[in-house]
């Protein structure tokens, strides 16, 4: 999800392990010469979907070791998770909703296509129904992590 901690802990794994560290939204836009928020308000959610399907793919024939950060929603699309499942580790971090919301209201909201303009109250509840769709997809993941305060460590000693 979302303010999980998946870019932090993922570089830090990364380093852990000696991979390369991949933000697969970072990759998109690099690939794309535009933001997130540009490419939801240009051409959708559903093209982006596409796009960030794509960016797996090519991450997964481009490196042969890497620890990738995917966005929240891209297991949820396509068959993502068994792709995922198939050419590497999966980690669920499972952070409870109310931690995603405060380090989330931490952050510039603004950038985040799905949660700009919310109040606190609307991404609280936001959230508890996106974690409560997502996780059927979620715990489809090879691993999994609960809590607020997970460690890079913690993940390591999963592989």
């Amino acid at each position: 999800m979302m303010g999980s901690g998946k870019t932090t802990l993922g570089e830090q794994l990364a380093t852990q392990l000696g991979y390369a560290f991949v933000d697969l939204d970072a990759y998109i836009v690099q690939r794309e010469g535009r933001s997130i928020a540009d490419i939801f308000e240009q051409q959708g959610q559903e093209r982006f979907r596409e796009l960030e399907r794509q960016a797996l793919e090519a991450v997964v024939r481009e490196y042969e070791h890497a620890v990738i950060s995917a966005g929240g929603g891209a297991p949820c699309f396509f068959d993502n998770m068994d792709f995922i499942n198939q050419y590497g580790e999966s980690i669920f971090l499972d952070v409870p909703a109310s931690e995603l919301a405060k380090r989330l209201l931490a952050s510039n909201l603004q950038v985040r296509p799905l949660l700009a303009g919310k109040t606190e109250d609307e991404l609280r509840e936001f959230l508890d129904n996106m974690l409560e769709h997502r996780r059927s997809f979620y715990e489809q993941a090879r691993h999994k992590v609960k809590g607020a305060a997970i460690t890079s460590e913690q993940l390591s000693s999963l592989l």
